[in-house]
């Protein structure tokens, strides 16, 4: 209250003046005009510096003097986190006064107005700034830095592989302006490159400290289709996919996942390339020094197909320690294929150990040896006369392969397919994968050759053709084909025949032609060599013969009777041409 007491009253007021209201309006004019003379001069359109007075998620308010206070959205605001009462942000004057008599601002176009230059700066000056990443897109994501959208690649978020992009997306982050293209002016940023200059002194360092089979414990960082990288704490190393397990690995994430932590062993390293070669499976003792010490040549092993050739098929009976089967140990067939027609990957099978060598960690095995060798009771499975089904493998000039069983396979030559067809080839009899019946002619055990013959199943027509095609008597027969030293004429009554040009010439003087059917006489036959010599001449001219008048014997003695001999009615033309004839016949051609 003392306070009061020393408090006086102005001189010069003038209390009438203030009762009656007088000069009221003059005072607020003075007050008006004192008051805009306190405020900036604010110009529209124009970038200015205000400070924010409040601030919450949905809004800023920004005092820039003026005598309203403007409101900005604080989506404008997203790259800067850390906003606070009191700080100074620059704005872009839109209006005075809105609608609602309201000041406009935007920060976002105040940023804009300068932005160009800033990163430009920010690029030549190698400056950290700060951006908020607003979306993701195609490749990386967008992030807004001074108000404009800038491309960051995702191979430049991290040095780590990203796995979970959407987990950046409404974050702010450091960044430095990699790269700017005036023309387009697109803008690309990076994240890993504030971080790899740090990395980079901190791998010099730990690859200072490495040695060869030092044990390291590590990150599985990323898992590729040829190996696993792993982080040692700053710098990757790599587990090739031969060094991950002492067994074959198809897959890298057969054996390990991401983010695992495993020991791992360094085999080798790069100082200047930086590059580190580590290994898993060196860890653990090789599978071969492990292997069953009594196991021997023998013995049956069972395993699982991991590789196959043509040569042949890995056997994997544990992991690390694996055995070929050769073809040749598939079957006892002689005729060779390829390993795949027997087996194929992932099968499980059972084998016999054909060799060992510890030493040199190599086995070979065999499944043929599981099955009894059918040569061994070849005679009594298959002996000479017996009747069998067969399947025709293959064809060759001189006959077919047949397979009687997987490992019994015999030959038919062409001379055992037909007794009366003269066959060029075989492939004109049947055909590959055909069933053909067979008779066992010969077994040559030793060379594990089976002879076999198919017209043999039938009767001889031969023994029948020698009581019909007697010499001298007369068959009608049908030319089927005609060559330069003849023709084959097919006989009514079964089996083919050959006469020479010289008797083929027709009554009339002309020469038969393919396709006539005429009588033909037999001038020779022979069984062995199935041949028959025929003449259509000779049915004419025999005749004439016939009806001429018998000489006069003057001797007492018995006629000597008719011979009826080739060589005694044959010019010595027709010699040298039948001669020739049964040459080739009887060499097969």
């Amino acid at each position: 209250m003392s306070d009061l007491k020393n408090v006086q009253p102005l001189a010069d007021f003038n209390w009438d003046e203030f009762e009656n209201g007088a000069n009221a309006s003059s005072n607020k004019e003075a007050m008006q005009k004192a008051y805009d003379e306190t405020l900036n001069k604010v110009t529209e359109h124009q970038v200015v510096e205000g400070t924010v007075i409040a601030a919450d998620k949905k809004e800023v308010i920004v005092n820039i003097g003026y005598k309203s206070d403007g409101i900005i959205p604080a989506s404008e605001f997203r790259y800067n986190p850390d906003l606070k009462v009191g700080d100074k942000v620059e704005v872009y004057v839109e209006n005075q006064e809105d609608k609602k008599g309201q000041l406009a601002l935007s920060h976002k176009k105040a940023r804009l107005a300068k932005s160009w230059d800033r990163v430009n700066e920010a690029l030549e000056n190698d400056e950290v700034i700060q951006g908020y990443i607003k979306c993701r897109t195609k490749g990386g994501m967008i992030v807004d830095v001074f108000g404009i959208e800038a491309f960051l690649p995702g191979s430049q978020i991290d040095v780590h592989p990203i796995r979970d992009y959407d987990m950046f997306v409404g974050k702010t982050m450091e960044f430095k302006i990699v790269k700017i293209n005036q023309e387009f002016r697109n803008v690309v940023v990076s994240h890993k490159a504030l971080i790899e200059a740090e990395l980079e002194a901190q791998k010099k360092d730990i690859i200072s400290k490495l040695e060869k089979g030092q044990v390291l414990e590590g990150t599985v960082k990323n898992i590729t289709s040829y190996g696993v990288f792993v982080d040692l704490g700053g710098v990757d190393g790599l587990i090739h996919i031969t060094d991950l397990s002492w067994g074959r690995v198809s897959d890298p994430h057969e054996v390990v996942e991401l983010d695992q932590k495993i020991n791992v062993v360094i085999l080798d390293f790069d100082e200047e390339k930086k590059r580190i070669a580590l290994g898993l499976k060196q860890l653990t003792p090789h599978p071969w020094d492990a292997l069953d010490p009594n196991l021997k040549v023998g013995d049956h092993v069972k395993g699982k197909v991991v590789v196959i050739a043509d040569y042949g098929a890995f056997v994997e009976i544990q992991p690390g320690v694996e055995g070929l089967i050769h073809v040749s140990e598939m079957s006892w067939s002689q005729h060779l294929r390829s390993a795949q027609d027997f087996l194929h990957v992932g099968d499980e099978v059972e084998a016999v150990i054909l060799t060992l060598d510890r030493e040199e960690r190599k086995m070979s095995l065999g499944i043929k040896q599981l099955k009894e060798d059918p040569w061994q009771t070849i005679d009594t499975k298959y002996p000479v006369g017996s009747k069998h089904m067969a399947k025709v493998c293959n064809f060759t000039n001189f006959g077919i392969f047949v397979e009687l069983e997987e490992g019994v396979d015999g030959l038919i030559h062409i001379s055992d397919l037909s007794w009366t067809k003269k066959v060029k080839h075989p492939s004109e009899f049947t055909q590959v994968g055909a069933e053909i019946e067979v008779v066992v002619l010969e077994i040559d055990k030793e060379n594990r050759r089976l002879s076999l013959g198919h017209k043999q199943l039938e009767e001889n027509p031969w023994d029948v053709y020698e009581t019909i095609y007697t010499p001298g008597s007369i068959h009608e027969g049908k030319i089927t084909e005609m060559m330069d030293k003849g023709a084959v004429i097919t006989l009514n009554e079964g089996g083919e025949g050959f006469a020479t040009p010289k008797h083929l010439v027709k009554e009339d003087g002309s020469q038969a032609k393919q396709g006539e059917v005429l009588p033909f006489k037999v001038i020779e036959f022979n069984k062995n060599s199935r041949r028959i010599i025929l003449s259509h001449s000779r049915t004419f001219e025999d005749e004439k013969e016939d009806v001429k008048p018998a000489r006069k014997h003057t001797t007492k003695k018995q006629d000597t009777p008719v011979i009826n001999n080739v060589a005694a009615s044959t010019s010595l033309g027709d010699l040298d041409v039948l001669a020739e004839l049964k040459q080739k016949m009887e060499k097969g051609e």
